[in-house]
């Protein structure tokens, strides 16, 4: 809930969410049928709609938000009332997450979202749910090696936890295929991003959410706290002089496959039918 609110607060999504939504679309062109609807999965969070976009202007977006705040910017953000995505078939519509069509729409896009749930499994189910049969999932998080600068120099201070531990890749793909998804493909990149002080690392690293960890230390720490961190880490730059922190980003896709008729464990055959099938002439071997 917390990183939620960060990021409802915000007019515009994070500079990494748009980079990373834009080299995810870059993905797009594997996927044999273009979808007529798209969910974009927390949108305003996400960042990614002109990319989505730019490899299928024909298509229905639709955003999905998880509160009243995210939606309203949503809503904020949608094209202008002249314009024609805001009319039509193909207009932009932005709904909250608990009402989204079943089996509505051929591509869900969830881009740097998943990271901020607390139940994974939760989330890939809803996605499930919301896809027309051979509809697929395409989605991006943040991978456990995120951050390990800052990981490292918490542990070496005895700062308690940096922040929640993130999913790793190949446990993802197991949740994907658990929530009913078919060849589930994970990958994974690591970009580092540097800033020329501490203090413009810390103020962007907001805008990415916070410490939801349950054994954060507890309550405000101070500011001569907060100048130990800065020291540290200006202690650590790079040899450019810049701060330096690297971020894995996860990527996966998945496809909703289509429904197969089950077999029962026990058939039933009437009388009758077996009757004539044991009066039928056998042909000699």
């Amino acid at each position: 809930m917390r990183v939620r609110t960060r990021w409802a607060s915000g007019t515009q999504a994070p500079w990494l969410h748009a980079e990373v939504g834009r080299r995810m679309a870059e993905r797009l062109p594997i996927m044999r049928r273009a979808p007529l609807r798209w969910l974009d999965w927390w949108a305003h969070a996400g960042g990614s709609a002109a990319a989505v976009r730019a490899a299928y202007p024909q298509a229905h977006r639709i955003a999905v938000e998880p509160d009243e705040t995210a939606r309203t910017q949503s809503i904020a953000r949608l094209p202008p009332w002249w314009s024609r995505r805001r009319w039509g078939p193909q207009a932009d519509a932005v709904v909250m997450q608990g009402a989204v069509d079943p089996a509505g729409a051929e591509m869900v896009w969830a881009n740097m979202m998943l990271h901020a749930c607390a139940d994974l499994q939760a989330v890939m189910a809803a996605w499930h749910r919301a896809l027309s049969p051979d509809g697929f999932l395409m989605f991006s998080t943040l991978g456990p090696a995120s951050l390990r600068e800052l990981r490292l120099l918490y542990e070496q201070k005895h700062w308690g936890p940096a922040f929640y531990p993130f999913a790793d890749m190949h446990d993802l793909g197991d949740l994907l295929v658990h929530a009913g998804f078919a060849d589930p493909v994970m990958d994974q990149e690591l970009i580092t991003l540097t800033w020329s002080s501490p203090q413009a690392a810390l103020s962007e690293l907001r805008t990415l959410g916070g410490n939801v960890h349950a054994g954060r230390h507890a309550g405000l720490r101070t500011p001569r706290w907060r100048d130990k961190l800065l020291a540290e880490m200006q202690r650590r730059v790079d040899a450019d002089g810049r701060v330096a922190l690297s971020f894995e980003v996860v990527y996966g896709h998945a496809l909703r496959p289509r429904a197969r008729a089950r077999v029962a464990p026990v058939a039933t055959v009437a009388l009758e039918d077996l009757r004539a099938d044991l009066s039928r002439p056998r042909s000699a071997n």
